[in-house]
């Protein structure tokens, strides 16, 4: 499988991403080791409106070093999910919930605050860890990544419709094997089976389901790997990802064309030359039909700057922002990894085409949206963070890339 690298992000509201995959950096000239500068983001309308958000605080504008303000500094202080100061196990420990008669707790909606005890925790556990030594030959993309396989699917959303089993359209997700609409924070952390490497990523991951539109069947992705990495040009202030937060990059409703050309289309990745763009169009020309070894693949960029005081906000994106190569807002002060989805279907294309669960009718890849519900092993993900992002250097699900 081939997926792709790039060092920066523009500000928010960024394009739709055009990515360039590590199997395409030949032909395009980009020298080996050196990855490719992308201008990449949200497969859809981000919203930049905060009518009803609340005001930040002082304490919260810590842009250069977000650091000075670990604890969120606003908002309500009562416990959502499990304390961060406890890693979570690091064995799968099940795959199913218990039965429907242990009814589970419907996750809170809105301005979800963050357990700044537990935020704390987390970050002055991370302030206290020294980084690992880096063995030679260790490359420079400051990132760590999850490998993932398909895992279930659902016409569920945890985030969008909780509580609301069946509310959805059909949704293909990865990681925690337990995930359904009743899924609240503390479940990732009991119910830790994961379609993931490493093991420690007891997050969901979850897309909107692809059609064969020929046949009406579905198909599900065969590689998924979820990058946690530094979109900045320097790692001053980054801070690691706190467990519980819950984001969305896309936007379900966009039902534009995706012709030859158009951002936020599929596109062709495979190891040597090849047209990202596909040989040949699908009839309705959104889906590209992929030469030689190709198949379709997938690349959909999340934000990198968190308000530092809430999990979740009503449009499942007000609490995250996009920074700019420099920093973040002083509305989203805190500087996280930014996650970005690397999708491969094992699929050339048609000319009958696709089409996405969230728009049957229009049959473009203009819908394609996804979301994170964030869930790792403290220790883990400090240390990852620390060894990766802060020191700027290659990792793989398991530390170090040599």
């Amino acid at each position: 499988m081939s997926y792709a690298s790039f060092r920066e992000a523009p500000a928010s509201p960024p394009p739709p991403p055009r990515p360039v995959s590590r199997f395409a950096r030949h032909r395009l000239g980009i020298a080996a080791g050196v990855a490719a500068v992308l201008v990449i983001g949200a497969a859809g309308v981000y919203s930049t409106t905060r009518a009803d958000a609340p005001e930040p605080t002082n304490a919260a504008n810590a842009v250069e070093n977000p650091e000075t303000s670990p604890a969120g500094s606003a908002g309500s202080s009562a416990s959502v999910g499990p304390s961060a100061s406890a890693s979570a196990s690091t064995t799968p420990s099940a795959s199913a919930k218990p039965s429907a008669s242990a009814a589970p707790k419907v996750p809170a909606t809105g301005w979800v605050p963050v357990d700044r005890a537990a935020w704390k925790a987390q970050v002055d556990a991370y302030r206290a860890l020294k980084t690992d030594p880096v063995p030679a030959g260790v490359g420079n993309l400051p990132e760590f990544r999850a490998d993932c396989q398909y895992s279930h699917r659902l016409p569920d959303d945890p985030i969008v419709a909780p509580g609301l089993p069946g509310a959805s359209h059909m949704h293909s997700f990865v990681g925690n094997r337990a995930v359904d609409a009743d899924t609240v924070a503390g479940d990732l952390t009991k119910f830790t089976a994961t379609s993931c490497k490493p093991v420690q990523d007891h997050s969901a991951y979850w897309v909107p389901t692809l059609y064969d539109n020929g046949t009406g069947k579905p198909v599900e992705t065969s590689g998924f790997r979820v990058y946690y990495r530094s979109l900045a040009k320097t790692s001053t202030g980054q801070m690691p990802m706190p467990n519980g937060l819950r984001m969305i990059s896309g936007d379900a409703k966009k039902k534009k064309p995706t012709p030859r050309g158009a951002t936020g289309q599929f596109y062709c990745a495979f190891y040597g030359p090849g047209d990202l763009d596909g040989i040949a169009r699908s009839t309705n020309g959104n889906w590209p039909i992929c030469g030689g070894d190709a198949t379709l693949h997938y690349m959909m960029q999340f934000p990198d700057c968190w308000d530092g005081k809430h999990l979740d906000s009503p449009n499942h994106k007000d609490h995250v922002a996009y920074g700019t190569g420099g920093g973040c807002p002083s509305s989203h002060p805190v500087r996280v990894p930014a996650i970005t989805f690397d999708i491969q279907y094992p699929v050339k294309g048609t000319p009958a085409g696709y089409y996405l669960s969230s728009d049957k009718e229009g049959k473009s890849a203009s819908s394609m949206h996804g979301d994170a519900f964030v869930m790792w092993d403290v220790t883990t993900m400090n240390k990852r963070t620390k060894n990766c992002v802060l020191q700027r250097r290659t990792c793989d699900n398991y530390g170090y890339q040599k």
